[in-house]
């Protein structure tokens, strides 16, 4: 455990869920704990108890990737958890493939309807019926304008036209939309919905005053920093100036609310990781605001200046996103300045370093957010 995790409390200690078995963490809410296939080797996904027109059952939050492994997890869980009653809803935070990638079968299998963002549904739906989602002509572009040009890299990206399919081959034909600030009752109990930009469209966390808990998906996690990207399907997006807007937002529940993560564990400490969250991403843009004021980088040059560990191609790919998110936020905070090159590669270097640059400098979009 680092010096910052010590700052928080890990209410259940070092216990997680055994494979196929839960773990109660509030009256009424189960942990499950699901591998997956990447570097992040794990979700969290719950369980609560739940009533529907009189019939009693569970619904689900968040579901992990389709693929052989999780679905005879879920069936263990079925087989000795839910106590002989039904999934009577499916609830996800997010389109990200490790949160809705088995949403369409557990709907199906349990005629349960689904519940998300609307922004969330219509892009993963979206991202189910293109032709090259995540991958393709257009993402190869978008990275080979922010540096990585090189021919491995863009021959990777032009052949990635299945990657999110693989993960959710299908999204179900309908949902119940959540909105920011609404309130669902589930279980008896009320729980309101906290909108969060910036790692996905909408993603929705959901808080309970009664149980004194959060549903934080990916929006608050104790261990490691929310991915924070720009992607080619809006290119000028000012995501970490949202993201953490959007965290500020929990600022006003007790600092005893037990967090529940997409990943790593629960914890309590919910206004210190807040503040951790802030101070991580200042001094990466104070990182990044060095490394543009030696000499006009791309964000191909400030992946290493983020990350100084090796990385895959798939976690390069999140890398760059981030890369390009916090060059926009110092570029949006008129502290950086962009400009193309002759090989069309976009450039960010501080104006008063390089006052030659001014007249080429890329106008800016208006600003959408304000930052810390």
């Amino acid at each position: 455990m680092n010096e910052l995790e010590q700052r928080l409390h890990y209410p259940l200690g070092d216990a997680l869920p055994e494979n196929g078995r839960c773990i109660e963490v509030a009256p009424g809410i189960k942990w499950i704990r699901m591998a997956l296939p990447f570097a992040l080797n794990h979700i969290n996904l719950w369980l609560l108890r739940d009533e529907m027109d009189g019939v009693a059952g569970w619904s689900v939050v968040d579901t992990c990737i389709h693929h052989d492994e999780a679905k005879s997890q879920w069936e263990a869980i079925f087989a000795h958890e839910l106590d002989g009653l039904p999934i009577l809803r499916v609830f996800v935070t997010h389109m990200h493939p490790d949160h809705i990638g088995l949403a369409h079968w557990l709907c199906q299998r349990w005629n349960a309807p689904l519940w998300i963002s609307g922004l969330d549904y219509q892009v993963a739906r979206l991202a189910c019926l293109a032709p090259a989602s995540f991958g393709g002509g257009r993402t190869a572009a978008f990275f080979a304008q922010h540096g990585l040009n090189d021919a491995e890299t863009q021959g990777k990206l032009l052949n990635r036209r299945d990657y999110f399919t693989t993960l959710v081959p299908s999204v179900p034909d309908e949902y119940h939309r959540l909105l920011d600030g609404q309130t669902v009752h589930i279980g008896g109990h009320a729980w309101r919905c906290i909108s969060g930009y910036g790692h996905a469209p909408e993603h929705m966390a959901l808080y309970c005053e009664d149980l004194g808990v959060l549903i934080g998906g990916d929006m608050m996690l104790p261990r490691i920093s929310t991915n924070v990207s720009v992607y080619e399907s809006e290119p000028e997006a000012n995501a970490l100036a949202l993201f953490l807007d959007s965290i500020d937002k929990f600022l006003p529940l007790p600092e005893s609310t037990l967090v529940l993560p997409a990943h790593g564990k629960p914890f309590t400490g919910l206004h210190e990781r807040i503040r951790q969250l802030h101070d991580h991403h200042r001094a990466h843009l104070d990182k990044v605001l060095a490394a543009c004021n030696a000499h006009p980088c791309s964000a191909a040059d400030v992946i290493p200046v983020l990350f100084t560990r090796a990385m895959d191609f798939h976690q390069t790919t999140f890398a760059l996103g981030e890369a390009v998110a916090h060059l926009h936020a110092l570029w949006y905070a008129d502290r950086l300045q962009r400009t193309r090159d002759e090989d069309g590669v976009l450039r960010f270097s501080t104006a008063s370093k390089f006052p030659e640059l001014r007249e080429g400098a890329t106008p800016r979009k208006p600003r959408a957010s304000t930052m810390r």
